[in-house]
């Protein structure tokens, strides 16, 4: 098992480095708590050759300055910046089946799950950005690889990289280039040279087009009294163990294919996105978790994270690395005689006009300020429990299509990528993906605070509600005939 820790003198790093903006500036302030651990995690049935990717990863850290970046923070001034040295060094962690073995076996909340999910969701908890007694100056790697052994013929590939650099985008992108950099060279000139780039882009709030996040200043204060009041009335699913640790888990909520069409043919019908269906069968399956009566109305917070590339000025290519996302709060209350595809327009509406009203911008300090104080004041939210949500979704799913002849070359046979919530966060984080036309969730929570067997449960009756939610074209079809 070897590791690459050490890194070259930073006096000697390159100057394209820079101080982090304000967005991520909120991820710095969120990892060390737990939450904004991005990984992507590669299930194998061909051994990797360590080299080649090696060579691979190198390739794109020339491309992606980003991706070679450390992050410095300085206690003085107690300030984050980037510095991006002018090389690639980036080296892979190996561990070998008896080191994997005892990894897993170590883990007592792994037990009832595939080797594989368990390795997706240790790494969710390495928290390299983790250190409550940093010296005067510290930096850290902004991107880690391992390799592990599952079995004589399975092998995880996971790619852990801090939030502040890799939204889900940005993840996507990655994937995408490696499986191409790896399957289609075949190893021939995987060395080749790539156009080396020094500077590091700059941070969203750059890029916002002129006006867009104008906001007076009373009314910037309204919405931030708003902001804070409203949270003290928002419902939340029960709390299983409020004190102990808490870590990030991973439940899979996965359709077929027919009933994924049905689902996504149902939205389109209803002039709404997929995230609006999920954000209402996760309230639905929240609200019915508590056996209330049914005209007992709670209120729910929904965070919708949409990706801002396509607006910024100027406009970012899908492959841009970063994080330029945005998201959008929204309430809605939820009784127990609700029906999935009427809360789903109203939840999807109400994304949809704060979006047209520019809240993705116009609102963007106010609630990386209010990031920032639920994590230096947990006791302002409900049992200490840092819960700033209930679910978060992501305005558009990924959308892959496989390349069959591309994956079998290199073996993948499954994949996940999703960000750690166990800081500061929703308590349901869902990381949505249409694979080959089947719906393929991962949802994030914070454990102990929820339970598997709770979120288990809970999303059980989301894919319940949601599959037969995608019935009602065929049976209005049926009935017109």
């Amino acid at each position: 098992m070897s590791d690459s820790d050490d890194h070259n003198n930073p006096e000697s790093a390159d100057p394209g480095g820079r101080p982090v903006g304000g967005t991520e500036y909120s991820w710095c302030k969120a990892v060390p708590t737990g939450t904004g651990i991005t990984v992507l995690a590669l299930l194998l049935s061909k051994s990797p050759d360590i080299q080649l990717l090696e060579n691979a990863l190198h390739n794109l850290q020339n491309i992606h300055p980003i991706l070679r970046s450390y992050l410095r923070f300085q206690t003085t001034t107690n300030s984050f910046s980037f510095v991006t040295p002018p090389n690639p060094h980036l080296q892979i962690t190996v561990f070998d089946l008896s080191s994997t073995s005892q990894i897993i076996h170590d883990d007592d909340n792994n037990h009832h799950v595939s080797p594989y999910h368990s390795i997706l969701q240790h790494e969710l908890n390495q928290n390299a950005w983790h250190n409550p007694d940093p010296p005067l100056e510290m930096e850290t790697k902004m991107f880690f690889v391992s390799v592990y052994a599952l079995s004589e013929t399975q092998w995880a590939v996971v790619f852990r990289l801090h939030t502040a650099v890799c939204d889900r985008a940005s993840a996507v992108a990655l994937l995408r280039e490696i499986l191409k950099l790896i399957g289609e060279s075949n190893g021939d000139g995987i060395e080749k040279e790539y156009e080396k780039r020094c500077e590091v882009s700059l941070g969203i709030e750059e890029y916002i087009p002129s006006g867009k996040a104008n906001k007076p200043f009373w009314a910037r204060g309204v919405d931030m009294l708003g902001y804070s009041l409203n949270s003290f009335r928002l419902a939340n699913i029960n709390f299983v163990d409020a004190n102990s640790p808490r870590y990030s888990q991973v439940v899979r909520l996965q359709m077929n294919p027919d009933d994924t069409e049905r689902l996504l043919s149902e939205c389109k019908s209803r002039g709404i996105k997929l995230c609006g269906a999920l954000a209402a069968a996760g309230l639905i399956a929240a609200r019915s978790s508590k056996q209330l009566p049914d005209h007992q109305t709670e209120r729910y917070a929904v965070v919708t994270l949409t990706d801002c590339r396509s607006i910024l000025d100027p406009l970012l290519p899908n492959d841009h690395l970063g994080f330029y996302h945005s998201a959008i709060l929204n309430t809605h209350d939820v009784s127990g005689d609700e029906e999935i595809w009427e809360l789903a327009k109203r939840s999807y509406t109400a994304f949809e006009n704060a979006k047209n009203s520019n809240k993705h911008f116009t609102d963007m300090s106010d609630l990386n300020y209010l990031m920032c104080k639920a994590i230096e004041n947990p006791g302002l939210t409900p049992s200490s429990s840092m819960r700033t949500a209930f679910i978060s979704v992501f305005e558009d799913p990924v959308i892959d299509e496989s390349n069959k002849l591309l994956l079998q070359k290199v073996g993948l046979e499954d994949y996940v990528g999703c960000s750690s919530a166990h800081g500061v966060g929703p308590s349901i984080a869902i990381f949505d993906t249409v694979r080959d036309g089947c719906l393929d969730c991962a949802c994030v929570y914070p454990s102990p605070l929820h339970s598997r067997e709770q979120m288990q449960g809970l999303i059980d009756q989301m894919k319940t509600i949601l599959v037969d939610g995608g019935s009602y074209l065929e049976e209005e079809e049926d009935g017109e005939t």
